[in-house]
């Protein structure tokens, strides 16, 4: 098997919300069903969809890689919609921090060195 592509479904509890957060944070989205949206930020994509289950929101958990983690913490910091954000750490591997969407969905955004 040769796998081209992978993408995450995220569940939100507040659908418009949570794409006002993924636009603040630098995602364009493009509607794919009422129920669903394909949000994009150069080849990196994932869908947001009109769903929710708490316990399925609030364990997950994505790594977002970024080249600039000054400005991404920036977009972040500036949302109206994220949970809770933390400040950036710096690990042996480079840096980090996390940040909550609205529904609990956790992101752990990187800078690797």
């Amino acid at each position: 098997m040769m796998v081209e592509d992978i993408k995450v479904f995220i569940p939100s509890k507040d659908f418009e919300a949570s794409s006002a957060f993924y636009t603040d944070m630098g995602f364009s989205s493009q509607v794919v069903t009422r129920d669903i949206s394909l949000f994009e930020n150069g080849e990196c994509a994932f869908f947001l969809q009109r769903f929710y289950k708490q316990q399925l929101a609030e364990n997950l958990m994505l790594q977002l890689c970024v080249l600039d983690i000054e400005s991404a913490f920036k977009k972040a910091e500036s949302s109206r919609n994220k949970r809770k954000i933390t400040p950036i750490q710096q690990e042996s591997w480079g840096q980090v921090f996390y940040v909550w969407g609205p529904s609990g969905e956790l992101w752990h955004v990187t800078q690797r060195v």
